[in-house]
């Protein structure tokens, strides 16, 4: 038969058609299938041949401030603006349509707030402004201006994410106005590697589960944003003990176990926002959507008869998020798990996932947005496929509840680290986005709020 002819058998072997889209078996670079959920399911990942652009899909990006990640800090208000121009500029030239930018990192603001200090990572001192400026008016109107959605993003909890002071000491060095350093009763510290630790608001007190909806309330009154965005930050990631087991004594009338009673916590939270931004929609007459962007994994399958065909940490049981919880309550308008994983991946592979979360919005109304890892193109030996983010937004249009994407972070998009991460995110641009998407969610009219 020859060489070309057993090319062509396998290409025909490789391609189907299901539900009218053509779709081809996804292969490595030495023409190995990739397997649908790594070591856990060998079935072949198929993806359609083209992506084909969905009416009103959100493209956005996250803009971390946290360390000064993705926006450096400013003396004047003249450097501000004309950095926020530039971002915004470089992204719109790139067909993006939506920007996350993190407005509260540490207990702190972007903003003028009768709540939070100024944040430190604005001009380098936390509780210090630029005279006569508010950042967040002046981002939301720039943005508006250029027909993209403007989401402020807070971390609810975190006070410090490492330090090796201890709690009193490092509360010494916050701004008199910060939360946490008026009332050190209700931080927690959490014993971290080397000596360090991690200091977060108590989640089980209700003075905290008040004042982060005081300080969501705040700015969806004060500003114009299309959305509330919390990211993944709940209770920590790693092993923290009993730390919390004052409050579980005294703030637990309803005797759960611990871990239900730290879930319950979370989910008080995000209902308390929910209510808050419904009640502050109707006066406004138009739909300030709330959006959490949770850990990729809810649930290990082989944990949770509910879970994903997965193996890595979880949300649910190491963070006491419930996510999927979340979504099925329809507490928030949309979902952004951070699905920072490749198809090649052994224990959290991309296609299984994906699968997954768009089952779980599956006629609740919640939309879905995927969390992408663009900064991850090029930085490890499963992710030097410079087709990777391409063929995840080829799959992502199998599933009609799949709404866009959430690239992080802004740095790598406009400025990547490697030729890898450049000529993969070269290809989004010119292969996918080719033309700028229509109306974004956010700019739709939602008539229950007319």
């Amino acid at each position: 038969m020859g060489h070309y002819g057993l090319t062509w058998l396998l290409l025909l072997a490789s391609v189907v058609s299901v539900g009218g889209a053509t779709l081809e078996t996804l292969r490595d670079e030495n023409g190995k299938p990739y397997r649908y959920a790594g070591r856990l399911n060998n079935g072949p990942v198929r993806i359609p041949v083209s992506y084909q652009p969905k009416a009103g899909e959100l493209r956005g990006v996250w803009i971390a401030t946290v360390e000064n990640i993705d926006f450096g800090t400013h003396a004047n208000a003249a450097s501000f603006q004309q950095d926020f121009r530039n971002i915004l500029h470089s992204l719109a030239s790139k067909r993006f349509n939506a920007v996350f930018f993190q407005v509260r990192a540490n207990n702190d603001a972007f903003y003028p707030s009768r709540l939070n200090p100024w944040s430190r990572w604005l001009v380098g001192q936390e509780g210090k402004r630029i005279p006569g400026f508010d950042p967040l008016r002046f981002m939301t109107e720039e943005t508006r201006r250029r027909g993209m959605e403007f989401h402020a993003w807070l971390n609810p909890y975190r006070v410090i994410g490492k330090t090796r002071l201890s709690k009193r000491a490092y509360l010494a060095t916050l701004a008199p106005e910060n939360f946490a350093r008026r009332h050190p009763e209700l931080v927690l510290e959490a014993p971290l590697s080397g000596g360090q630790r991690l200091l977060f608001l108590d989640p089980g007190r209700p003075e905290v589960i008040q004042h982060v909806v005081d300080t969501v309330s705040e700015i969806a009154r004060n500003y114009d944003v299309d959305g509330i965005h919390f990211d993944d930050y709940f209770y920590p990631y790693s092993e923290f003990g009993n730390i919390d087991a004052a409050t579980f004594r005294r703030y637990n009338p309803q005797k759960l176990s611990l871990a239900d009673w730290r879930r319950a916590n979370v989910t008080r939270l995000v209902a308390g926002v929910h209510e808050a931004l419904a009640e502050i929609s109707r006066r406004k007459g138009r739909k300030i959507r709330f959006g959490i962007s949770p850990f990729g994994i809810w649930a290990n399958r082989k944990n949770h008869p509910e879970g994903s065909l997965t193996a890595g940490k979880e949300s649910y049981f190491a963070q006491f998020a419930d996510t999927r919880g979340w979504v099925r309550k329809r507490y928030i308008d949309y979902i952004a798990p951070q699905l920072y994983w490749p198809f090649g991946h052994e224990v959290a592979a991309y296609a299984a996932l994906a699968d997954w979360w768009a089952e779980q919005v599956r006629g609740t109304g919640v939309s879905l947005y995927i969390g992408t890892g663009a900064y991850q193109l090029g930085q490890g030996k499963i992710w030097q496929n410079p087709n990777e983010l391409v063929n995840q937004l080829r799959y992502n249009t199998k599933h009609p509840e799949i709404d866009g994407v959430i690239f992080f972070s802004c740095r790598s998009v406009l400025n990547p680290s490697n030729t890898i991460m450049r000529g993969g995110l070269d290809r989004v641009f010119r292969n996918c986005w080719g033309r700028p998407a229509t109306v974004a969610p956010a700019r739709k009219v939602y008539p229950r709020f007319r």
